[in-house]
């Protein structure tokens, strides 16, 4: 069933102590090129270093019993269900395919977590979760179709209007919708009048794509410095895609050259490390393609990228994205 408010303030008690209180922070830089106060909410201070646990805690604590879980990821969720797998002491077996950075593969394996690499597509992932659910009776824990998952992310929404009732403008990173829908839920159960923007790449956005075209669609995923945006919203989609179509105000999508700029300002102005799909809001806001009308808040949501890639792109070197090379440029030039 869709969830409600309700749910979201049932999750925020399963996570309590766990996963919750991200600082709530000013970023002066970007609150001078806003003309108004941009706060970040720093999910990457979460243990696993994202958002992610939130909804995973909240799906595996209502588990009964189980041989284990399993999940397809691009990286994050794997590492959030790993982490609520071992507190409680389940088999976890994360998919993922192969255009995922080894670093977030090594992540979820630290974790105690077995990981399946399968195809080059999110689908492909998916689908040997499906035959682990069918075969050896685990339990998937979907990375964003899942009602306790949206409930879990919408916590997110729930602190940071509660820290300040003031925000008028939330721009959200989407991906699959979990979090999107999860926070746009609590958000405007709470403030009617704030306004949700979900914002992507403009390379294999599937929910943008899907909203567009009025049902969910299949995209090409493709290399991304906001790779944990890739993937598809699954055709079958029942709770994120629609809850997105009724709740997000606005889309935007930035460019793979606006993401590594707006790392750039990220690092070198608020003096934080944090992914591509991270600063999709910022980018936004850089770039002039949304504008804002009051005080406005952006999820930072996790840490677990490639420091190498993110030691090129601080230190203004191109960067090479499949056949697409973004050209360098160092910070202040």
């Amino acid at each position: 069933m869709r969830p409600v408010l309700a749910d979201v303030l049932a999750a925020a008690r399963v996570i309590a102590g766990l996963a919750d209180a991200t600082p709530l922070v000013p970023s002066p830089y970007m609150s001078g090129v806003a003309g108004q106060d941009f706060l970040l909410k720093l999910e990457n201070m979460q243990p696993i270093g994202a958002f992610k646990l939130r909804g995973a805690l909240n799906a595996v604590a209502g588990l009964g019993e189980a041989a284990g879980v399993t999940c397809c990821s691009t990286g994050n969720h794997g590492r959030g269900v790993a982490y609520a797998a071992r507190a409680r002491g389940l088999r976890a077996v994360v998919c993922m395919s192969e255009l995922v950075p080894r670093a977030k593969v090594e992540g979820i394996r630290a974790l105690g977590a077995e990981v399946r690499i399968v195809g080059r597509s999110q689908d492909d992932a998916q689908a040997e979760a499906a035959r682990l659910v069918a075969e050896e009776g685990l339990v998937e824990i979907p990375p964003f179709d899942d009602a306790r998952v949206i409930a879990g992310q919408g916590t997110i929404g729930l602190e940071i209007m509660a820290a300040r009732p003031d925000i008028e403008v939330l721009l959200v990173p989407l991906s699959g919708g979990g979090l999107a829908a999860g926070v746009a839920l609590a958000a405007k159960a709470i403030k009617p009048s704030v306004r949700v923007v979900g914002i992507s790449m403009d390379r294999g956005a599937a929910m943008h794509e899907s909203l567009r075209a009025g049902r969910p669609v299949a995209v090409e995923e493709v290399a991304s410095l906001a790779d944990s945006l890739g993937g598809g919203i699954g055709m079958g989609n029942r709770l994120s895609f629609p809850m997105c179509r009724d709740l997000l105000d606005e889309v935007v999508l930035v460019t793979e050259a606006e993401i590594y700029r707006a790392m750039q300002v990220l690092y070198y102005e608020d003096r934080i490390v944090a992914e591509g799909a991270c600063v999709v809001g910022l980018a936004a806001v850089l770039a002039g393609k949304v504008s804002v009308g009051g005080p406005t808040a952006t999820i930072i949501t996790g840490r677990n990228l490639d420091m190498e890639m993110f030691t090129r792109i601080i230190t203004g070197q191109d960067v090479v994205l499949g056949d697409m090379v973004i050209e360098g440029r160092r910070y202040g030039t």
